[in-house]
C-alpha cells in the first residue's frame, strides 16, 4: 500500500480526465471539475497530464504514508500539512512512510488536487476511472463511490522529473472570475434587456452547486422560447430555466437536457468555476469559437513551454 485514509467526506473523489465517446449510452463525462489543476499537479511529478489525482473537495481529508515517495498539490488552497507543517498550495514535495498528510478547509478556492508518480491506480471502467456516484462508475472500487476511511491508494511508478510551480503561473482564486461564454443557438431568443444583464452584471454563485451544475444568482433572464426538444449537453453549458437564474452545467451533468441555452462556457471557464466557493461572484464575458481554441492552445502550450 501507499497512502491510507484516515478522514474523508462525500466531495474527495478519485478523478481523471473523465469518459468520452459514450454520452449515447447516457453515461456523462465526468473527470476533475478543475482540469488545469489537474494537469498541474501532474506535470509537477512529471506524470502524463490527465493521470488519476485524487479530488479534494472543501478538505476535512486526511491520509497517512504508507511508503516513501514525492507527491504534488496543485488547485485551492485547503491549509494542507504534512506532520501538522504547512504545505504549499503548488508544488511537489517529499514523503516518509508513517507521516500524516492532511488538507484542513478553504482558504482560496474550493477543489485541491493530489497527484502521486504515474497517478494512482484503479480499475478503468469505459476507458476511465473517473467517480460519477450518480451513475455508480468509477473510483477506487468501480462503484461510483467517495473515497472512504480506511480506503488504500496505490500509485504506479516512481517519480519522473519533479518540477517546480512557475510563479507567474499560479493562479489568484480570490479574484472576481471572468467566465467566458460562446454564444449559443438559442441566444436571438432571449430579450435584448437580458443579453445586456447576462453579460453587464455580477452573478452570485448560489449554494445549489455540485458536480453536475452550478446555479447563478443574479438578474432574472427572459427568452422567447419556452419549450424544447431535448438536445445534446455539452460541458460548459449555461441553461436558463423558467426561473431566469442560469444554471452552468458540469461534468456530471445529464446528457441531454430541454431549456434554453446562452451559450457554453469554454473549458478554462468551466476550470475556473470550478474554484468557486458559494457566495463567489462572478461575470460572463461573451466569445466566440475561435478565440476560444485561441485561449486553450496557449493555456495547453504552458505545460510544454
Amino acid at each position: 500500500m501507499s497512502l491510507v485514509i484516515d478522514n474523508s467526506t462525500p466531495f474527495i473523489l478519485l478523478q481523471d480526465k473523465g469518459r468520452f465517446g459514450c454520452r449515447h449510452l447516457g453515461v456523462t463525462q465526468g473527470g476533475a471539475l478543475d482540469w488545469v489543476s489537474m494537469g498541474w499537479a501532474n506535470w509537477l511529478l512529471g506524470n502524463p497530464l490527465d493521470a488519476a489525482v485524487v479530488e479534494v473537495g472543501l478538505g476535512a481529508f486526511s491520509l497517512t504514508c504508507q511508503r516513501d515517495g514525492v507527491l504534488a498539490i496543485a488547485g485551492a488552497d485547503l491549509g494542507a500539512t504534512l506532520d501538522g507543517q504547512p504545505l504549499p498550495a503548488w508544488g511537489a514535495f517529499r514523503v516518509r512512510s508513517g507521516q500524516r498528510l492532511a488538507f484542513a478547509h478553504p482558504r482560496q478556492g474550493a477543489r485541491a488536487y493530489l497527484a502521486a508518480p504515474g497517478g494512482f491506480q484503479g480499475e478503468c471502467q469505459l476507458g476511465s476511472l473517473a467517480t460519477v456516484a450518480r451513475e455508480e462508475l468509477g473510483g477506487l472500487n468501480a462503484n461510483g463511490k467517495a473515497l472512504a476511511m480506511g480506503d488504500q491508494l496505490h500509485w504506479q511508478g516512481e517519480a519522473g522529473q519533479v518540477r517546480t510551480m512557475p510563479r507567474e503561473r499560479v493562479p489568484d482564486f480570490s479574484a472576481e472570475a471572468r467566465l467566458e461564454l460562446i454564444l449559443g443557438a438559442q441566444i436571438g431568443d432571449f430579450s435584448g434587456q437580458s443579453l445586456f444583464d447576462a453579460f453587464n452584471s455580477q452573478w452570485a454563485v448560489d449554494t445549489r452547486a455540485d458536480r453536475m451544475g452550478v446555479r447563478l444568482l443574479g438578474p432574472k433572464l427572459e427568452c422567447r422560447t419556452q419549450s424544447m426538444i431535448s438536445e445534446g449537453i455539452a460541458l460548459g453549458a449555461v441553461q436558463v430555466p423558467p426561473d431566469g437564474q442560469p444554471i452552468a452545467l458540469l461534468n456530471d451533468r445529464q446528457t441531454i437536457g430541454g431549456y434554453p441555452r446562452l451559450g457554453a462556457l469554454t473549458p478554462l471557464a468551466v476550470a475556473r468555476l470550478a474554484q468557486c466557493l458559494p457566495g463567489a461572484t462572478l461575470r460572463l464575458v461573451p466569445t466566440v469559437q475561435e478565440a476560444a481554441h485561441q485561449e486553450h492552445h496557449k493555456a495547453l502550450s504552458e505545460w510544454w513551454s
